[in-house]
């Protein structure tokens, strides 16, 4: 396949996922699409999990990913590319994608692993309080649904955490793929040259 043919299969995926990053970064700041803990967060009393403040979708799979998508796609207006200059400058842009996409599944797994912030109760505790029931728990709460009921608001916010944390892993790791493929894409552009209309190499600048 040609380089810059490639580059525009990479960079429109790219395009999806970092709206999808996006999107569910936004939706994560609104458990049980309510506004009401978002206002109360911003007050000063904690209410979104301390995850979704980091933005790892926002920014990591985000904006870190569509810029490199741009100029990734840029290359391949023409479909096949024709400098060498464009493909040696999207191994640099593809890498701050990959670190963008790391940042993200960084974010993704802190936030799946440690939990939401909700007000909570179990059997073992005095009484209901606002806090992380998760992070100090002895079981994991992913493998142990019952757990689940302790969050009793925002409601459902641990399967709205859980459905959405775990789309932005998924969609960082294919980010993370992509823009590695995109550097060994760029590499081969760049030193071998690009296809010309008719498969020949070109070494135009």
């Amino acid at each position: 396949m040609c380089t810059g043919a490639c580059s525009k299969f990479i960079a429109i995926p790219l395009y999806v996922l970092a709206a999808v990053s996006i999107i569910c970064n936004i939706m994560l700041f609104f458990p049980g699409l309510d506004t009401e803990f978002a206002a109360a967060d911003r007050e000063g009393d904690a209410r979104i999990t301390q995850e979704v403040k980091y933005m790892g979708g926002l920014i990591g799979g985000g904006i870190m990913a569509l810029v490199p998508a741009i100029h990734i796609h840029l290359t391949s207006a023409e479909k096949c590319c024709a400098n060498r200059c464009g493909m040696f400058l999207s191994i640099g842009f593809a890498a701050l994608g990959v670190a963008g996409a790391v940042f993200s599944l960084s974010v993704a797994g802190l936030g799946l692993a440690n939990g939401p912030l909700c007000f909570w109760q179990n059997t073992e505790s005095r009484l209901p309080q606002w806090g992380t029931p998760f992070f100090n728990s002895t079981e994991s709460y992913l493998s142990d649904k019952a757990m689940w009921s302790w969050c009793v608001l925002p409601e459902n916010v641990v399967e709205f955490n859980v459905g959405l944390f775990s789309t932005l892993l998924v969609a960082a790791i294919v980010q993370l793929v992509l823009c590695c493929i995109q550097m060994v894409n760029g590499l081969f552009g760049c030193l071998c040259g690009t296809c010309g209309k008719e498969g020949a190499l070109t070494s135009n600048v």
